[in-house]
Order: structure tokens, then sequence, then C-alpha cells
């Protein structure tokens, strides 16, 4: 099965392009390789491509070990076409924890990214390693907060509900 094209259409109907609505984002990556972090949809979230994936310029341990600090910001800046959706922008500066750490890239779902996506299903929140060994992630719930066209955030929400930032992303675009 081909994995689900990108529609324009999927983002401007969804629930999840409101401020304060709940999706569920996933960082995921290979042991020893880079992250990607993917923002999906809750109403649809298999019949529908994320919203959001990107490829992070960080690897998978040094994010580990970021996390593992308790407290973690991911800015996404770009000076990308202010028409476009902000969630279309498809090349960010990255910084983390306020140090520039490179880029990250949208790009498209492949294949193993919809097995893995599918096996993810019935994980609300959580961490850990897929069977495979070699997988890591991180799943959580995910407040989004519009502050313009040009920017929106993403603060976890604690398992409790409780809405703490210990992880936030922001995309801001200027």
């Amino acid at each position: 099965q081909s994995p689900p094209s990108d529609q324009d259409d999927t983002v401007s109907s969804s629930s999840s392009d409101k401020t304060g609505a709940v999706i569920t984002g996933t960082f995921f990556g290979h042991r020893h390789g880079h992250v990607s972090f993917c923002l999906q949809d809750d109403t649809h979230p298999l019949s529908r491509p994320p919203l959001l994936l990107l490829e992070l310029a960080v690897p998978t341990a040094a994010l580990a070990r970021e996390m593992e600090e308790g407290f973690l910001r991911i800015a996404l800046r770009s000076k990308s076409n202010r028409r476009s959706n902000i969630l279309d922008v498809p090349v960010w500066s990255m910084y983390c924890n306020g140090r520039k750490v490179g880029f990250a890239v949208k790009r498209e779902v492949t294949e193993n990214d919809v097995v893995f996506l599918r096996l993810m299903k019935s994980v609300s929140v959580g961490a850990g390693v897929v069977p495979n060994g070699e997988t890591l992630y991180l799943r959580a719930k995910f407040e989004r907060v519009t502050g313009s066209s040009d920017s929106d955030a993403f603060h976890m929400v604690n398992p409790e509900g409780s809405y703490g930032q210990e992880l936030s992303i922001f995309l801001l675009r200027s």
C-alpha cells in the first residue's frame, strides 16, 4: 500500500487547525540516525497525511540527552512566503534550547513512516524503543497555540492533563 498523498485541503478542513486543539506529536528515529517529528490530527490519524512531518538536524541520541534535562524548546524559524500555510514551509533554521543546531526539512511520508505510525496507533502517550530495538520514540499530546498566520506553538500536554511546558515546539516565520 502506498503512503498517503499530500493534499492541500486536509489541513484547512481539520479541527487541529484551531488554537487550543490537542493533536498527537511523535518524535522518532533510528538510534544512530536523525530524528523525525510528526504531527497528526487525532480525528483522522491514519486516513489523512500528517499535518507536518519534519526531518530534524539533531541526531536521535543528542535529542534524547536534551530531553533528559527535563526542559526542551525547539524553535524553527523561516523566511518563506507568507501566503502559504505555515505548516507547508519546506525548510526551517532549527534552534534547540537556544542553540542553533542546523535545519529542519519538511519531507514526504515514506512507506516505513506509514508502517511505524500504524504501529504507534495504539500508543496515546509514551516513550520507548519499538520491537526492532533500533527505533526510539516519544509520543505525546500537544496543544496548538496559533499566535498569527506567521507563528504557531505546540506545547506538550502532560499525561495528567496539565499544560506544562517541558517540551514546546515553536514555528516562526519572518
